[in-house]
């Protein structure tokens, strides 16, 4: 598939409250006036960051998970979004890739947010995940790893990194400088969702979801209020970009160890 149409899905979320997110956002989904293969939830969908203390827990196998399976299936397209995974006896920032058939990818936040205290709530990841989607090699990355350029780097191994988050207002020049910035230096198309509006502990979040190109150019900015928007990518688009300026070719050779490792 040469172009796929994504649908970014910038929502206001209820604290603490997943059955409740997965009304709202199943309503998002059904607003859509034409048909797309892949719709883009928010982090922390289902509860708000840092919103899932006292909430009941959740594994692979419940109601949230569950729901992005049956919401792919009823759109005939695939679900991404992150969500609080409880596993082991652990908790992790997840997030979840999932179509028709079930869950296709998972990845565990690798950078937690020490500032706001995310690390001594869960447990970081450890793997950078990469997979084929309808002909498309996809990146996953969860808000903060935006931060880390060699984390996000892209090896000549995917054509579209999906970044999912809860950005503060405060901080939302950051946001759109480091999108960009991803976009530009990796050669790829960048997809970043944010939420909107206020959470329990009192941040606002500006939206400002936005699809980027391999050039770094705008195709779209979902400004600051909530809705739902189909934008559509082209992958020739990405061969074009790196045939036209081979400048992975000059890249640094690198490894990547553990935090203080």
């Amino acid at each position: 598939m040469e172009k796929l149409k994504a649908l970014l899905v910038q929502a206001c979320l209820d604290w603490k409250d997943p059955a409740a997110n997965r009304d709202h956002l199943e309503a998002m989904l059904e607003s859509c006036n034409e048909a797309f293969d892949l719709a883009v939830l928010p982090e922390t969908f289902t509860t708000g960051f840092l919103g899932d203390s006292g909430a009941s827990e959740e594994g692979m196998d419940g109601a949230s998970v569950d729901w992005m399976r049956r919401m792919a299936q009823r759109f005939d397209c695939a679900v991404a979004g992150s969500l609080v995974i409880c596993e082991g006896g652990e908790r992790f920032n997840r997030m979840v890739f999932a179509d028709a058939d079930g869950v296709v990818a998972t990845y565990d936040k690798r950078h937690l947010f020490s500032y706001g205290g995310e690390d001594r709530r869960y447990t970081a990841g450890k793997k950078r995940v990469v997979f084929g989607y309808r002909g498309w090699r996809i990146n996953l990355q969860v808000c903060y790893d935006l931060r880390f350029p060699a984390w996000c780097r892209n090896r000549n191994d995917y054509d579209l990194m999906l970044l999912v988050a809860n950005w503060p207002r405060r901080r939302v020049h950051h946001w759109k400088l480091l999108l960009e910035a991803r976009a530009v230096e990796n050669q790829s198309w960048v997809i970043g969702v944010n939420r909107v509006g206020e959470d329990g502990n009192g941040i606002d979040y500006p939206g400002s979801s936005v699809v980027h190109d391999p050039m770094g150019e705008v195709v779209a900015d979902l400004g600051d209020q909530p809705c739902a928007r189909v934008v559509e990518l082209d992958l020739a688009r990405v061969r074009e970009v790196r045939e036209k300026f081979p400048f992975q070719a000059d890249a640094d050779r690198f490894e990547i160890l553990d935090p203080g490792g």
